[in-house]
């Protein structure tokens, strides 16, 4: 792609970086086969290749954000598939991360609108805040449906629904799990922030498998929120001054204790952590510390996929439906540790079709996306539910109160299903839904 940016305009570190991005696309096309956004509305600006044409106009020009060009940016899932389809690799992720930065300081939206983005930046990324939140909404959860129905209401009428109608006890862990048997490895988990409020036990069950096989947990003292939601609604300073804050904690940890790695249990945080090396590779004092702590960043199923698990103590009779995260398959490029950790325990695996396209989760899109999100989500279980599974595994807190908002089948974190199989207890959603019968174990191979 041809551009015509000053020289002073490419004096801008961001502008130089969104040039070499925007250069790289050849209009091609092949981004719009897998753009969700353009496969339901078929509109040429709700694809890559065109917000790349919006991006390129508003940023080349050096003009304010308009409506239009925050109309098919806010549509955006930031899923990434088109990232994955393209030839030609184009950075769509930090092209359209500046377009969002932008936006954002250049552009001011409707007041019911300006507001519940910042609500959800002030509530989301802090447990507490959250776990109250939660509290409150469950008050109004049955209004949910009537809400959503009315012009203007859609997107609290979505907060309702998705709230949870129990929530897990805050339960708090050690800061230190020690590895149990001969001592393979040291790794820090991330704790984050929603998912500790919505599931706690996902890390309980990684904290579990992983001491069993040998690896000592850390969880860093004011370690806190990755900085991905507000990150991914443009909010780049509280994003960035959420990520100094894990660095320094984590820089802190790998200094006195050493760390083999930094282990994440939710998929969007994890592509938002690896890519800490990027968002300060301007500031002088964080690039290097940055670096550091973005390459030692790990998915579970990609550190476990690397240390010896040992033998299943049972085979559980169960068919699982595997769901693709778009931040795991697409944004960190984690495809196949999954599914192969899940049948090496001895589950069943399936991937039903379509397994590219997104669920409408992504962050806080289906919050504020709700009609969009509701389609997506929709399509999603209905390709799930053709596969009949016992039970649906996937790698983002997001994508699971997603997916379990329109379908009965149990889902549950891949490493909860893989703590099960290798010794822990059974899922608490397995055990809530499905009977004893269904939950036996078959022998366990030799």
């Amino acid at each position: 792609m041809q551009t015509n940016f000053t020289l002073a305009q490419l004096a801008d570190p961001d502008i130089a970086t969104s040039e070499k991005i925007l250069r790289t696309c050849v209009h091609c096309g092949f981004c719009t086969a897998t753009c969700p956004t353009y496969v339901l509305l078929g509109d040429e600006l709700d694809s890559p290749r065109g917000r790349i044409y919006l991006i390129k106009d508003m940023l080349e020009n050096d003009k304010p954000a308009s409506e239009e060009v925050v109309t098919h940016v806010d549509r955006c899932l930031s899923c990434l598939s088109c990232m994955t389809t393209c030839p030609s690799g184009v950075d769509y992720m930090h092209l359209v991360d500046h377009a969002r930065a932008r936006i954002e300081k250049t552009y001011r939206r409707p007041f019911l609108d300006r507001a519940l983005r910042a609500v959800l930046a002030a509530v989301l990324p802090y447990p507490r805040r959250f776990r109250l939140a939660l509290a409150a909404a469950w008050f109004g959860r049955p209004l949910g449906a009537i809400a959503a129905r009315i012009p203007g209401l859609e997107r609290i009428g979505a907060m309702l629904s998705l709230a949870p109608s129990k929530l897990p006890a805050a339960g708090a862990m050690p800061p230190v799990s020690p590895a149990l048997g001969e001592k393979r490895g040291r790794v820090a988990l991330l704790q984050g922030c929603a998912q500790s409020v919505l599931d706690p036990g996902i890390n309980a069950a990684a904290i579990r498998l992983l001491t069993r096989s040998g690896v000592e947990v850390v969880l860093a003292e004011g370690e806190g929120c990755c900085g991905a939601l507000p990150h991914h609604m443009g909010k780049e300073e509280r994003a960035h001054a959420l990520a100094r804050r894990n660095i320094d904690v984590w820089t802190r940890e790998i200094e006195t204790g050493g760390l083999d790695a930094i282990v994440v249990t939710t998929s969007g945080c994890g592509t938002t952590v690896k890519d800490y090396g990027f968002m300060f590779r301007n500031d002088p004092a964080y690039a290097d510390k940055a670096a550091r702590v973005a390459s030692l960043a790990k998915d579970v199923s990609e550190y476990l996929e690397a240390i010896p698990l040992g033998k299943p103590a049972s085979h559980p009779r169960l068919d699982v439906t595997y769901h693709a995260a778009c931040s795991l398959q697409h944004g960190q490029q984690i495809r196949t540790a999954p599914k192969s950790l899940l049948a090496k325990a001895g589950f069943k695996v399936r991937e039903a079709a379509e397994s590219h396209l997104c669920c409408g989760s992504a962050g806080t899109y289906n919050l504020l996306q709700p009609e969009i999100a509701g389609r997506l989500r929709d399509r999603k279980v209905a390709n799930i539910e053709a596969t009949k599974p016992d039970v649906i595994a996937a790698g983002n807190i997001g994508c699971m109160t997603q997916i379990a908002s329109g379908t009965g089948v149990p889902v549950v974190h891949t490493v909860e299903l893989l703590d099960w199989a290798y010794g822990g207890p059974v899922p608490e959603r397995l055990a809530d839904r499905l009977g004893a019968s269904r939950l036996a174990s078959g022998p366990v191979a030799a």
